[in-house]
């Protein structure tokens, strides 16, 4: 079955300081900063949450069509879905653009230092959903503002239900933005951080949220995650991973859990105990897409952290 995964596509350029930055920052001269940190580690990454939640969601087996506009660097990324065996059919790359990219320096305090290029990715609104691809549910994920909002009232046209996951985006709508959002989605997903303020800028509780959506789904990571659905609230546990080494796109392992759940009509206990193991294997590996698994492997795993099958 088919799941359209509209938002970005950009590089990550992780760097590691092996430092303080505390160290080399005058809390009185923070007025004219000039500093300059050697970083000895560098990596390269694929990232982006469209790139991220489809990689997850065909690692299981289901057919995963990112959405979003690139640049003319997206080559090496294009190599990986290739090998990887993402589809690209509706990437659209921008020959005068850069892809989106992410420059984060890290301390050894875990402090970061993060400068966000969103290149072709501020001009989203280029891709359409279409009518008549045989996709059976979508996502709007963190992508330019235009392209989100039309992504989401196209998807409502179509008449194909879809996840609302504004993340890291939602500074840039208001509360009655925000509304409109919530009223055209069949579901929402958030974390907690960004649980608090979407209640801060609509005024709205989760309960109320919950009301005008199918579901509600609220991830609190090491504390597992929090579903609102049928005037009820899920307390579902987070799933033991076997190393903590990367916090990195753990949110976008979930979300190909929760839409493989969705796609296959699982219930809500089972579902977000899919998302949750997803999250879980990714936190073990470094980068977003360095973790593999297989649908069998999953199903392993999860009768051994929560009995049963699914």
């Amino acid at each position: 079955m088919t799941a359209l995964v509209c938002g970005s596509m950009a590089f990550d350029t992780i760097m590691v300081f092996p430092d303080k930055f505390q160290n080399h920052i005058l809390p009185d001269k923070v007025h004219m900063l000039n500093v300059s940190f050697f970083v000895p580690q560098l990596r390269r990454e694929f990232g982006g949450c469209a790139g991220n939640i489809a990689y997850n969601l065909h690692l299981l087996g289901e057919n995963a069509l990112p959405m979003a506009t690139v640049g003319q660097d997206f080559g090496p990324y294009a190599d990986w879905m290739t090998k990887t065996g993402v589809n690209q059919r509706y990437l659209t790359v921008l020959d005068d653009e850069f892809t989106g990219q992410a420059y984060i320096t890290t301390d050894m305090d875990d402090n970061q230092i993060t400068a966000f290029h969103p290149g072709a990715m501020g001009r989203s609104e280029l891709n359409k959903v279409p009518s008549d691809a045989g996709i059976k549910i979508g996502i709007v994920s963190p992508d330019g503002k235009a392209g989100m909002i039309e992504h989401a009232e196209q998807f409502v046209a179509a008449g194909i239900p879809f996840i609302f996951d504004p993340g890291q985006g939602m500074p840039m709508f208001d509360g009655d933005e925000l509304k409109v959002f919530i009223e055209q989605a069949t579901w929402v997903t958030l974390n907690d951080y960004e649980a608090a303020m979407l209640q801060e800028k609509t005024g709205l509780s989760p309960h109320e949220i919950a009301e005008q959506v199918e579901a509600l789904i609220i991830t609190k990571g090491a504390e597992g995650s929090l579903i609102y659905t049928g005037g009820k609230r899920l307390n579902i546990p987070a799933a033991k991973a076997a190393a903590v080494v990367d916090p990195t796109g753990c949110g976008d392992a979930y979300r190909g859990g929760l839409l493989y759940g969705l796609l296959n009509s699982l219930d809500w206990k089972v579902t977000g105990r899919i998302a949750g193991l997803m999250g879980a294997i990714k936190i073990a590996h470094a980068g977003t897409q360095n973790h593999v698994v297989t649908l069998d492997e999953l199903k392993a795993q999860y009768a051994e952290q929560f009995g049963g099958v699914f």
